[in-house]
């Protein structure tokens, strides 16, 4: 079983943070693997400071737990919620893995992001009905 985490971002505006990463097509909620000894909630933070450059600061909030079969067998993504005022900004993370960072309007994603980040738009802005499947 592999496992990785993903943030739902928001800012003072109500818009979400997603990533353009430099070897894939499309704009992901920024997130990634669970390394050998770490918690869900390090990596998160370790994540969103590498990828988003963001420092979470508060308690990020635990959105439930997705199957993610179509990209990997028995891989699983935990999504956690994290909100304007429980995180800082911290440094640049455009580089070698990433190539874009864009605040957007979660009623309105931009096309190219991934099926899986439009779903989970939905559900947690638009209280579309929760999908076990990333």
């Amino acid at each position: 079983m592999t496992l990785g985490v993903r943030g739902l971002v928001e800012n003072e505006h109500g818009e979400v943070l997603l990533v353009r990463h430099t070897y894939t097509k499309g704009l992901f909620l920024p997130g990634g693997g669970v390394e050998r000894g770490e918690t869900t909630d390090f990596s998160l933070r370790r994540e969103l400071e590498e990828e988003g450059g963001v420092k979470v600061t508060g308690a990020p909030e635990l959105i439930g737990v997705f199957s993610n079969h179509h990209v990997f067998r028995n891989d699983h993504v935990v999504l956690y919620r994290i909100a304007s005022a429980d995180w800082t900004a911290c440094g640049d993370p455009i580089g070698r893995e990433i190539s874009e960072i864009i605040w957007c309007d979660p009623a309105a994603p931009p096309t190219d992001a991934t099926p899986g980040t439009h779903r989970r738009l939905r559900e947690v802005f638009s209280g579309e009905a929760p999908s076990l499947m990333w």
